[in-house]
This record gives C-alpha cells, structure tokens and sequence, in this order.
C-alpha cells in the first residue's frame, strides 16, 4: 500500500510538471507580445516623472525595488497590468489618478522601466572577484 501511495505521488508530481514546462514557453511568447504590444514612450521624460512623482521614493532610483516597493525593472510587467495597479493598487502604493498622473507619463514611465538594463552577473562584477 506504501509503495503505491508513493508510486502514485511520483506520477503526479511528473504530470504536474510536465504540464507546466508546456506551459511555460506560451506563457513566455504572450508576455513578449504583450511587451511588444506596449505603446512607446519617452525613456529620458519617463526617469524625470519617476523621480518626480516620487517613485523613487519607494522603488528606488532605478526601479530595482527597496524596503517599501517592488522591483519594477527591468522586465516590468505587462503596461496594461502596470496601469491598472498604478489606477487601483492593492497594497500600500497610494492610487494615482488620470487627474494626477496622465496615460501618456505613466507611458514615459514604462519606457524608462523597459530601458533599465539587467544587473550584470555577479562573476562579471570585479569587486567580487576580489
């Protein structure tokens, strides 16, 4: 009875994850057309308005994310996900209105969050060599 509990499991647990590396590269190609799909902004204007809304303030200056925001870049998620939370945002980030923050900032915005270049691998990083 053991070894079939636990033939049965091993099974599963196979299933599960064959089913979800399937999943995987669909899941990847619509997140990719939904970034293609963003509409494109200003990336210069967009680090302007993130720091004078005061972003920065939770997410860092660079969007990297800090004690009270989430790491925003450099893969940000998809700009209709990232308008709907800046409109209605579910934890602790204040709401910002089209009154205060217009589409086509928050557009400026996403194209400094997608410009941000990814860190570099820590066997690239000489001070750590050391």
């Amino acid at each position: 009875m053991k070894k079939h509990l636990v033939l049965t499991f091993i099974f599963f647990a196979a299933c599960v994850m064959a089913s979800a590396a399937q999943q995987a590269p669909a899941q990847q190609n619509a997140s990719a057309q939904q970034q293609q799909n963003a509409p494109q902004g200003n990336a210069a204007n967009g680090r302007k308005l993130f720091v004078s809304f005061g972003c920065y303030q939770c997410h860092g200056y660079e969007a990297q994310g800090g004690s009270a925001g989430a790491r925003l870049a450099p893969r940000p998620i998809p700009y209709a996900q990232l308008l709907k939370y800046v409109r209605h945002p579910t934890g602790e980030m204040p709401p910002f209105t089209e009154k205060v923050v217009k589409d086509s900032e928050l557009t400026d915005i996403y194209a400094f969050l997608r410009a941000q270049p990814p860190a570099p691998d820590v066997d690239k990083i000489p001070l750590l060599k050391q």
